[in-house]
């Protein structure tokens, strides 16, 4: 980041720590990328971004957490179907299933889109 270098150190104490490690930081990345997708609908004028809880970190989590309304998915295979669609979609390629992105989007510009119309 600004020209200079980064490092991630991750110091455990035990070796279940350590065996957790790697998925820490894939959680990481994925929070980092899931910030960066925006979408925007025929309706909406403004690209918005996902909803602010990611369910679709649940994957790695223990118990998923997902917004208000929202059905709980505790399938692992699910899961990760749908971290895979949700990458399929940013590449432009079609979704094989699972993707749910009805309850992925921000609330907010669902009902902004409405007020419009």
């Amino acid at each position: 980041f600004m020209g200079g270098t980064n490092t991630i150190v991750a110091h455990n104490t035990c070796e279940d720590s350590l065996l957790a490690s790697p998925l820490i930081i894939d959680l990481a990345l994925l929070c980092e990328l899931s910030t960066r997708i925006t979408y925007k609908t025929g309706a909406m004028t403004d690209y918005e971004s996902f909803h602010p809880v990611l369910s679709l970190l649940s994957y790695m989590l223990k118990a998923p957490i997902v917004p208000p309304g929202t059905p709980v998915i505790n399938a692992l295979y699910k899961q990760r179907y749908a971290i895979e669609n949700v990458l399929r979609a940013c590449l432009s390629l079609a979704p094989e299933n699972h993707m749910r992105l009805e309850h992925r989007f921000n609330p907010r510009s669902a009902e902004l889109a409405l007020r419009k119309k």
